[in-house]
């Protein structure tokens, strides 16, 4: 188990390297520079200011040189300044970070508490009335645009109906108590959450139900019945936990795909995260910042892989790692 582990870690680190590098040297191809960007925002800026500006940052630099300082920053702990805000890059991507984690991890927890019993439901009543409507709904998950369905959210609940916010991640004041506080920034999470949820439901839904039908077709199902063990036990013990393996590799892939990806729904609700945050850096040229938050989308991505392997043991006792 533990050279497995190390084996993949280090494995993790190459990619990162690669990936980062290829990530840094297509931004550098991207039309403009952080200085052209202050030139256009300050016109009393001349040429001579602007030379000597690229060469304090290095952005005179071959693009191999400008990746190595910068990775050569990074491995010391430093995340570098953000240009764009004036503040360093640890300061801003704190917050945003903290903010999509909890987003992500509400959606997955709400996708999961919704998806998983209506893919069991479906498959043990295969062909019937119920597995037709549960298929229609996880098929209107999977093929809806999740920018419309933040659309039809925002209209309905905030507007029609104004019982949440329509967007923004906390409401501006100085006076709450703890508990508000947290209300607050609940009401403001639930429109973000099933926007970002609805699309997960519809894919969880679907491989439920074909991982139970499959578990509950095997030959062991049938061993368990003749058994005389009841039906929860098989449903659970037998079917449900073998019906676990592809599960948890969809729902690992799918955090980090919720927690990197949620640009659309984070932008339509102006919620303060890392997707919308990386975004508004890259439109402004903010390498600094741009670069860090797509490490830790690629590090998201690479550790929920290492991490659905390690629970395959669980589910599963008959797999080892060598």
């Amino acid at each position: 188990m533990t050279g497995f582990v190390l084996r993949r870690l280090f494995q993790t680190l190459v990619v990162i390297g690669l990936l980062s590098f290829f990530c840094y040297y297509l931004m550098t191809l991207m039309p403009g520079d952080p200085i052209d960007e202050m030139i256009a925002a300050n016109p009393n800026v001349t040429s001579e200011d602007a030379e000597r500006l690229r060469q304090l940052h290095g952005l005179d630099q071959p693009a191999y040189k400008r990746y190595w300082n910068w990775a050569t920053m990074i491995a010391s702990g430093d995340l570098g300044y953000s240009r764009t805000y004036r503040v360093p890059v640890s300061e801003i991507l704190g917050k945003s970070l903290l903010n999509t984690f909890v987003l992500a991890g509400a959606a997955l927890v709400f996708s999961l508490l919704v998806a998983v019993p209506l893919g069991v439901w479906a498959a043990l009543h295969k062909g019937e009335r119920v597995d037709y409507v549960v298929n229609l709904f996880a098929f209107a998950g999977i093929s809806v645009p999740s920018f419309w369905i933040a659309i039809v959210l925002i209209l309905v609940f905030a507007v029609y109906v104004p019982i949440f916010p329509a967007g923004g991640t906390s409401s501006i004041s100085f006076d709450m108590t703890p508990w508000e506080s947290f209300v607050d920034r609940a009401r403001h999470l639930v429109l973000p959450v099933l926007s970002l949820s609805f699309l997960s439901i519809g894919t969880y839904v679907r491989y439920t139900r074909a991982a139970m039908i499959e578990a509950m077709s095997n030959d062991y199902i049938r061993t368990a019945r003749a058994k005389g063990l009841s039906r929860d036990r098989i449903l659970i013990m037998h079917g449900f936990r073998n019906a676990l393996i592809p599960l948890i590799t969809i729902v690992a892939l799918s955090f980090s795909t919720l927690f990197s990806g949620a640009i659309i729904t984070e932008t339509v609700f102006a919620y303060d995260g890392v997707g919308r945050l990386v975004f508004l850096s890259i439109q402004r040229n903010d390498f600094n910042v741009a670069m860090v938050a797509f490490m830790i989308s690629v590090s998201m991505v690479l550790v929920m892989n290492l991490v659905a392997d390690l629970l395959y043991g669980v589910a599963d006792p008959r797999i080892t790692y060598s």
